[in-house]
């Protein structure tokens, strides 16, 4: 779905940097700015460091001077107010509206291909739609009249004793809860995938410590019970990588060469 951030009349620089960083993250990419205080804001020096690297946002993002221009395209508005109105869209946290709305595109996305598989002449499929979500200034909010034109009044749930985000901050989360409700990014490993050592690696090992415990006087090869098959069962549980191998292994020589020094 075609998804739109828009920022009203915003003051500070680095609001913009820090939007185009929080909507790059997620994956989107249009930003568009209504009458924002400087009107060279998306080349200030606080806007392109605060970006961090989403230039290629800030480079698409557009300056209009009515919020009737940046809403060309959209057909759902969600305002994002913090502040009770007497009268206005319905108020909904980010993550149970997202779950609706995809839930109604869906069916009516089910609904035009029925259509279209019954007309005997289709007029062709119908326009993406959009959804754009609308962050009013730093200094006042939203007003009240760009507020009634949305569908819904986004609130994020905060700590009932203190709400208070910024712009970056709020405009990351929606971003976030958003992205989740379309499918989300698979997590990035942090770390190479684990090799586990093999069978006859583990059981070299097993034999050079057999060997080192020999050698310190710890086994006693007349009545060694089973401490080497309780042994070759802990390492097994443990799931050793080949380095881990050479760690035990590289032990267990130093074991055999203090034995054999002391001799």
């Amino acid at each position: 779905m075609r998804t739109r951030f828009i920022l009203i009349q915003t003051s500070h620089a680095g609001n913009v940097g820090a939007a185009a960083r929080a909507m790059k993250t997620m994956g989107f990419d249009d930003l568009v700015l209504v009458a924002p205080r400087w009107p060279n804001v998306l080349r200030r020096e606080e806007t392109i460091q605060r970006a961090s690297g989403a230039l290629d946002v800030l480079e698409n993002a557009r300056i209009v001077a009515t919020l009737d221009e940046a809403l060309d395209g959209i057909s759902h508005l969600c305002a994002t107010a913090m502040t009770p109105r007497d009268f206005g869209p319905p108020t909904a946290s980010p993550r149970a509206h997202f779950e609706m709305l995809l839930n109604r595109e869906l069916s009516a996305m089910d609904g035009q291909a029925l259509e279209v598989e019954n007309a005997s002449k289709p007029d062709g499929a119908a326009a993406e739609p959009g959804v754009a979500f609308l962050f009013g200034s730093e200094r006042f909010g939203m007003a009240n009249e760009d507020v009634y034109r949305c569908h819904v009044a986004l609130s994020i749930p905060t700590n009932p004793g203190f709400g208070s985000l910024n712009l970056g901050a709020a405009i990351q989360v929606i971003a976030y809860e958003w992205r989740q409700a379309l499918g989300g990014f698979a997590v990035q490993e942090a770390t190479p995938a684990r090799v586990q050592a093999d069978a006859a690696q583990v059981a070299g090992m097993l034999a050079h410590w057999e060997q080192a415990l020999t050698g310190i006087g710890f086994l006693d090869p007349a009545a060694p019970k089973k401490l080497m098959p309780r042994l070759n069962q802990l390492f097994n549980r443990a799931q050793l990588s080949p380095e881990e191998i050479h760690i035990l292994r590289g032990v267990a020589k130093a074991m055999l060469e203090t034995a054999q020094a002391k001799r």
